[in-house]
């Protein structure tokens, strides 16, 4: 009776490490699943900040250029007749 119970408890002490194996498997694959979502996240998040920067870029440069031609499409007008 001693061997049949010192088996059984082997036996049920495997089956609760297999478990636990299993269960911090599942843990760290859902974790690693997770820091792959967030990174993904954020290499989106910078590619959008990024592309919202050179529209902002883009915008300046045409503002300034149109500024710019305004300046001197004022410059080549004649003067005003005075009064």
């Amino acid at each position: 009776m001693t061997s049949t119970f010192v088996r059984n408890l082997l036996v049920a002490g495997v089956a609760v490490a297999a478990l636990s194996v299993a269960a911090c498997a599942k843990k760290d694959t859902a974790t690693a699943d997770a820091a792959n979502a967030s990174a993904d996240a954020a290499a989106s998040a910078s590619n959008a900040s990024a592309d919202a920067a050179m529209a902002s870029n883009t915008a300046a440069t045409a503002a300034m250029d149109a500024s710019n031609s305004a300046s001197n499409t004022a410059a080549m007008a004649p003067e005003a007749p005075k009064q």
